[in-house]
């Protein structure tokens, strides 16, 4: 039976038209995503004005006055209703951008408690963390006032170095549980991948990310003896054993690229530099403010607000040194595999399941973006192909 010229046109413009929406959800997600850690950012920036030009920092101040006298104990309380607030403000947006949004476009497999749960976990563990830098920082600024930054910046680029090593160990096991990849064949390959690149991996693990979403993720972690390959079981549930090879082809590039190191380095600047600045603008704008000394606990949201915008300030600038370094990644990857089909198949899954927009727009890639656009990636690929 011949089908009718007009149900012949309907079912051409319906497919049109899944297409048209298949292609704008990424954007829309993308998008909405955006927007929400703006408005994120936007709550904690008037949040910390609030405190330091409306006197919230002076009442938070006697609060933890009244529960205890001790300096480091002030200082403790001070910190955690500091951040209680903030968190309380921030909990609507992070709720509707970490769950519902995410349920929305049909990417999470959270239900409400389990979301609240490994929040609640993450806090505690970024207290754990961030308690005894915020102490040591404290102590510099009381010893050693105008040159603290000296051996604060230090002692924070020797814990992130410590962190490297030991996060992959301690704290990832925290949130997912690993084992080692069952696939043989999977193994084989990364296996081989990294005899060819001269790159000695202890373990390559499977780790359930399916638990909180649907996106898939790999990552080559950890430093020295912690060294390891993580795979999300999204991503071996869903690609191809090439696909994983070219994505996993992609973070040994960084290993053998020297981003690492690299990284390091760039860190060492950043943070020595990011803290040199806000020391000078911290002892200039204190009096005026009413402050009375670097080392005065109510100051600490002035202090943390101008680091925050100096880190505002140079993250196009680490973007871009992002970028040019996942273009090198791209390239070791299909250079050492030679499967170019698998990467540029491995990129359209990614955009597909991640709800990546393939073609942001060019000052918002500028702005906030650590990896080249999919479209630019794929474009990588299809020029490597053609110089074959």
């Amino acid at each position: 039976m011949m089908q009718d010229p007009i149900d012949e046109i309907f079912v051409k413009e319906t497919q049109k038209e899944l297409a048209k929406n298949e292609q704008n959800l990424p954007r829309k997600y993308t998008r909405t995503h955006l927007i929400l850690s703006l408005v994120d950012f936007g709550i904690t920036f008037a949040y910390f004005l609030v405190l330091i030009f409306a006197g919230g920092s002076f009442r938070l101040g006697h609060a933890a006055q009244a529960i205890t006298s001790a300096v480091y104990g002030k200082l403790i309380v001070f910190v955690l209703l500091a951040g209680l607030g903030n968190s309380i403000l921030l909990f609507p947006v992070e709720f509707y951008s970490g769950f519902i949004l995410e349920h929305k476009y049909g990417l999470s497999n959270q239900t409400i408690p389990q979301w609240l749960w490994e929040g609640v976990k993450g806090t505690l563990v970024g207290l754990v963390i961030f308690i005894p830098l915020i102490a040591v920082l404290y102590y510099f600024l009381h010893q050693f006032q105008v040159w603290w930054w000296v051996p604060v910046g230090f002692i924070i680029f020797f814990f992130s170095i410590l962190m490297a090593r030991v996060a992959p160990v301690l704290i990832f096991p925290l949130f997912y549980k690993f084992k080692p990849v069952q696939d043989e064949n999977l193994k084989h390959k990364i296996l081989s991948l990294c005899d060819r690149a001269g790159v000695k991996v202890s373990n390559i693990l499977a780790f359930n990310l399916s638990k909180t979403t649907k996106k898939a993720n790999a990552a080559f972690t950890g430093m020295g003896k912690t060294r390891r390959i993580i795979l999300g079981d999204t991503l071996i549930d869903n690609f191809s054993a090439d696909e994983i090879e070219v994505v996993f082809a992609h973070e040994l590039g960084h290993y053998k690229k020297g981003h690492i190191r690299k990284g390091i380095l760039l860190g060492f600047f950043m943070i020595f530099t990011g803290l040199f600045v806000t020391s000078v603008f911290y002892r200039w704008t204190i009096p005026a403010l009413g402050y009375k000394a670097v080392d005065q606990i109510e100051a600490l949201p002035l202090f943390f607000l101008l680091f925050i915008i100096f880190n505002l300030v140079v993250m196009p600038i680490q973007n871009s040194i992002s970028r040019k370094h996942e273009v090198q990644a791209d390239t070791y990857a299909l250079d050492i595999t030679q499967k170019p089909e698998a990467f540029i198949s491995s990129m359209e899954k990614l955009s597909k399941i991640n709800l990546s927009d393939k073609e942001p727009n060019p000052a918002i890639e500028f702005l906030f973006y650590s990896h080249p656009s999919i479209k630019k990636r794929i474009a990588l690929a299809k020029q490597r192909m053609n110089e074959v």
